[in-house]
């Protein structure tokens, strides 16, 4: 059986963004947990960490050990749409129709069958993806 990857979605307030992306991560076959269960001295290898807000690329993320590949998929925040309901559920919509791509993109990578350190570019070139 293959060792599970672990995955660490981050986004400023964690409000809506990383929510969604965790939801349909765990939806689509992987399990992540809180950051904080990552940041013990005995806390278990993050293989990836992925912020997702579109301002994020210039914060400082906290340091986790094991050096997982860090990746920026910046998406707009859907919780700070201003405007109708409509207006809300269509930013919520297509904020959750990017990160699925992405995130169905990412779970559709060989993690079997090669070498993790060759998968280092991968979450960088999906963030590329429209």
């Amino acid at each position: 059986m293959p060792t599970p990857i672990t995955v660490l979605f981050l986004c400023t307030g964690n409000s809506a963004r990383s929510i969604l992306a965790e939801s349909l991560l765990n939806a689509l076959g992987m399990r992540s947990k809180s950051w904080q269960e990552f940041s013990a001295p005995d806390a278990p290898r993050i293989d990836f960490v992925v912020t997702v807000c579109d301002n994020a690329a210039a914060e400082a993320c906290p340091v986790f050990p094991g050096h997982p590949t860090a990746a920026h998929w910046g998406v707009a925040d859907p919780a700070a749409v201003q405007g109708s309901d409509e207006d809300k559920r269509r930013a919520f919509h297509a904020t959750l129709g990017i990160l699925r791509r992405r995130i169905q993109r990412f779970t559709s990578l060989p993690f079997d069958s090669v070498d993790r350190g060759a998968l280092c570019s991968a979450p960088h070139e999906i963030a590329e993806e429209r």
